[in-house]
């Protein structure tokens, strides 16, 4: 029995692990000259390898596709994941909201401490190596044909090539192209957990400012009726573009394909209902009766933010605070209550964690991450239409789905 592996990160390292575990012959190849080039990247370096959420709490997380993921997550939990680590001798620690890295803040461990078992189990791993296409015939894979026309003959093929996300790494869709070519459907892909480019040109004026404790909201307003997409307090950075920032990112996750009809806005004093906020604001303009709007702002937001507030709000930022009106002061307190934006485009690939879309799960066995077309032909990690938020999810999916998919692949028999 022997199984090629395509594609070094999370999933294909993790899927050669197991498939040598169970005593197979296991080639990897990887198209750059390392392994686990987007693990040097994730976690800003750091590798969020996955979180501690509770199982329920996990499948929550998981935004596409979560019951297709169920069986992998049983098959290797973030608790077995963290124990396999340490296993391999990676400390690792838990931050906010659950996050685990390496205690380190290296990434390079977990990818050397990948590197070392698979060198234990006996797999071989060729670097540089391109596959131009799955060799298939009679339904079932049988092997790889590599872009120099040399082929590889396998009982089982394993594809981990990623998605389109941070093409720099080497993820340029391979495995969309595989799966085409040997008849697996595949879903609309587009970036995810990236930045959101903005119509307002605005936010670029406050570009590096970082709020904390807002909320973000997302509504769709379609055929009469309200549908919230999306409501959260964290944290929004504000970008050349538009804005960006771990609520951002979640959000862009959750966004129809289409724009049209989606409000989204930001809640800048969340934990002040508007009555509230107008009794600080009458304080405020009494203390300060005959200073200038703008000092008044700068009590409430940074000076630049403050400037758009008022701006948008119609108000001049000279006029004298015992001089405002209560319709504006109401204006006021609707633009700091409800900042509204208007989403043009997500950022790029280049930019985007993530890929929304890939290999249709429909055609993939969720129990052996086995194409239901081809005998022999396996998906793992983000080529397969699964995605989640950030915070450790995604790279546990990939641990996970590559688990599954190297231990059964070593288990096919012709």
């Amino acid at each position: 029995m022997s199984v090629i592996v395509t594609g070094g990160g999370a999933a294909g390292m993790m899927a050669a692990i197991y498939a040598a575990r169970a005593g197979e012959k296991v080639t990897l190849l990887e198209r750059n000259e390392k392994l686990g080039k987007k693990i040097y990247i994730t976690g800003k370096g750091r590798c969020n390898v996955t979180n501690t959420a509770k199982p329920e709490q996990f499948m929550a997380n998981i935004s596409r596709n979560p019951r297709f993921a169920y069986s992998a997550l049983s098959f290797m939990s973030n608790q077995d994941l963290m124990k396999l680590f340490e296993e391999l001798g990676v400390a690792l620690k838990v931050e906010r909201g659950g996050r685990v890295f390496p205690a380190s803040d290296h990434a390079s461990d977990i990818t050397k401490a990948l590197e070392r078992e698979m060198l234990k189990r006996g797999v071989k791993t060729i670097l540089g190596c391109r596959v131009a296409r799955i060799l298939t015939g009679e339904g079932r894979a049988l092997g790889v044909e590599l872009e120099n026309g040399q082929r590889m003959m396998a009982d089982a093929v394993i594809v981990a090539t990623g998605g389109l996300s941070y093409p720099s790494t080497g993820s340029t869709g391979d495995g969309y192209g595989f799966a085409s070519q040997t008849g697996h459907a595949l879903t609309n892909t587009r970036p995810s957990l990236t930045g959101i480019e903005t119509v307002e040109s605005w936010p670029g004026e406050l570009s590096g400012l970082t709020l904390k404790n807002v909320k973000l909201s997302a509504n769709l307003n379609s055929g009469g009726k309200n549908k919230k997409l999306f409501s959260e307090q964290g944290e929004v950075l504000f970008t050349h573009y538009g804005i960006s920032g771990p609520l951002v990112l979640s959000l862009s996750s959750l966004l129809p394909d289409e724009y049209a009809g989606l409000d989204i806005s930001i809640d800048l004093k969340p934990a002040l209902d508007r009555q509230t906020l107008d009794a600080r604001l009458l304080k405020e303009f009494k203390f300060m009766s005959r200073r200038q709007l703008a000092a008044v702002m700068d009590t409430l937001e940074p000076h630049s933010l403050g400037m758009c507030l008022l701006r948008l709000a119609d108000l001049d930022a000279g006029q004298s605070a015992n001089s405002v009106t209560a319709q504006q002061r109401t204006a006021l307190i609707e633009i700091i209550k409800n900042v509204k934006l208007t989403i043009k485009s997500l950022r790029g690939y280049e930019e985007a964690v993530i890929t929304r879309g890939g290999i249709d799960v429909k055609q993939i066995n969720p129990s052996t991450m086995e194409s239901k077309v081809v005998k022999g032909l396996y998906f793992a990690g983000e080529v397969i239409d699964i995605d989640a938020m950030t915070g450790g999810f995604n790279l546990q999916l990939a641990f996970s789905t590559g688990a599954l998919a190297g231990d059964r692949a070593a288990r096919v028999r012709i």
